[in-house]
C-alpha cells in the first residue's frame, strides 16, 4: 500500500467530490461558536476514507479504522452508546480484517478484486445480523441509550455494511447508505441539544453521497473485472 500512489489514482471528479465534502464540513464547524474538535477530525477522516473505499483501495479501510476511534469518542460524549460500541467493537475490527482480505485479493492498479455475493452468504449474514441486533438491543436498553429505535436499526445496517465490505461485495455501499440516513437523523436530534454536533450531520450527508458513488463505482469495477 502506497499512499502517494493511492492519491495519484484519484480521478478529477473524485477529488472534487472530496473537496466539496471537506469544505462543507469546515464551514459547518467554524460557523458556530460552540465547537467540538473530535467531530471535525472524525468527519474529515471519514469522508477521506470513503473516497478510497469507493475506489476499492485498501487505504480506505486503514482510514476507516482511524475514523472509528474518533467517532467512538464523539458518540460516547453524547451517550450514543450503540454507535460507540458498534464502531469500536465491530466496525473497526472488521475494517482491520478487511485490510488483510483486500491486500490478499488484489486486481490491478491498487484495486481490490470484487466478490460475488451468493444466496448462501446472504442467509448467513442476515442470520448473524439478527443475532447481533438482538444482543445489542438489550445492551443499549440497559445503558439508557437516547433514541433507541434508530440506534438499534443502525446496528443492523452497520453490521451488514461492515461484513459485506470484508467480503468485498458492492452491496456494502447500499447498507452504508441506509446507515447514513439513520445517522443523519440521530445526529440531527443531537444537534438540537448541542449545535456543535452539526458537523456530524454534514459528515453523514457527505457519507451518503460518497456511498452512493461507491456503489456505482463498485458495480463498474465488477463489470470491468469480468
Amino acid at each position: 500500500m502506497n499512499i502517494l500512489d493511492s492519491i495519484k489514482r484519484l480521478k478529477w471528479y473524485e477529488i472534487l467530490l472530496w473537496g466539496v465534502c471537506v469544505i462543507a464540513i469546515l464551514i459547518s464547524y467554524f460557523i458556530f461558536t460552540e465547537r467540538n474538535t473530535y467531530t471535525l477530525v472524525a468527519s474529515l477522516i471519514g469522508v477521506t476514507a470513503l473516497i478510497f473505499v469507493a475506489k476499492g483501495d485498501v487505504l480506505g479501510q486503514v482510514l476507516t479504522v482511524v475514523f472509528s476511534l474518533f467517532y467512538g469518542i464523539v458518540s460516547f460524549k453524547f451517550r450514543y452508546y450503540g454507535e460507540m460500541i458498534t464502531y469500536l467493537g465491530m466496525t473497526a475490527p472488521i475494517a482491520a480484517g478487511a485490510v488483510v482480505t483486500w491486500i490478499r485479493n488484489p486486481y490491478k492498479n491498487g484495486e481490490v478484486r470484487v466478490r460475488h455475493t451468493s444466496p448462501k452468504l446472504w442467509t448467513i449474514l442476515s442470520s448473524l445480523a439478527f443475532i447481533v441486533t438482538a444482543i445489542f438491543y438489550f445492551i443499549l436498553k440497559r445503558l439508557n441509550t437516547p433514541n433507541m429505535i434508530p440506534s438499534t436499526v443502525s446496528i443492523t445496517t452497520s453490521f451488514m455494511a461492515s461484513a459485506l465490505t470484508l467480503m468485498r461485495s458492492p452491496y456494502y455501499a447500499l447498507f452504508y447508505a441506509a446507515n447514513d440516513i439513520i445517522l443523519i437523523i440521530l445526529w440531527s436530534l443531537a444537534s438540537m441539544e448541542h449545535i456543535f454536533y452539526l458537523p456530524m450531520v454534514i459528515c453523514f450527508i457527505c457519507f451518503l453521497i460518497n456511498d452512493l458513488y461507491g456503489y456505482i463505482n463498485w458495480q463498474k469495477m465488477k463489470h470491468n473485472q469480468k
